[in-house]
């Protein structure tokens, strides 16, 4: 029973993802606990509250806003049937694999690596070996990405934990997350030290 109302709840999140839509930004913030300790990590982060490492409803509600934008992510499909559930109690934690698909037109990518490459130059915080290594490896990047097609399809995983509340399943953390076959992006420059980011970021 409780397997199949989190896989429910999972199901829920999956519809406002398919929607989209920002008058349902409310009813979707009803699946999460209203709670500061609410945590939910995006993609595009490498430290609590930087970047999509969000605390709170009112970041959360940020995060998902941004995906649904017209220039935030593409349409993400969970493998709602497939996931993984794990019931103990009144906690539940699941994982399970998604897509996200964008449609990204070659002349869009060639825009957006000549203004990438200006604010590059316009760095002050960075020597000219920096920018020449950032400008090179965006450049190369996007090269090889376009030679399979303007459609990108990337794998992602989902990982969730979930609280039973008052009757009711409620996330209570989760995490998306792309899955790493080379070096990562992101690198410190010594141990303990602040993190350099690769690319235009």
């Amino acid at each position: 029973m409780g397997i199949d109302q989190v896989r429910a709840l999972l199901q829920k999140l999956q519809d406002g993802y398919i929607k989209r839509d920002p008058a349902e930004l409310d009813a979707v913030m009803e699946l999460f606990v209203a709670s500061d300790d609410l945590e939910v990590i995006g993609t595009n982060t490498a430290a609590p509250g930087q970047g999509e490492w969000c605390r709170g409803p009112e970041a959360t509600r940020e995060l998902i806003k941004g995906d649904w934008s017209e220039r935030g992510w593409g349409d993400v499909v969970f493998d709602v049937q497939g996931a993984h559930i794990t019931v103990h109690g009144d906690v539940a934690w699941l994982a399970t694999t998604a897509q996200v698909t964008m449609s990204l037109p070659e002349a869009f990518c060639y825009g957006y690596y000549l203004e990438s490459v200006k604010g590059m130059l316009d760095k002050e915080d960075a020597d000219a070996q920096s920018k020449m290594l950032d400008i090179v490896r965006l450049g190369s990047d996007l090269l090889f990405e376009l030679q399979q097609g303007e459609t990108f399809i990337w794998p992602i995983r989902f990982t969730a934990v979930a609280v039973k509340d008052k009757g009711r399943w409620l996330f209570y953390q989760m995490q998306f997350s792309y899955p790493t076959t080379r070096l990562p992006d992101v690198r410190y420059a010594k141990a303990n030290d602040t993190i350099r980011e690769s690319g235009p970021g």
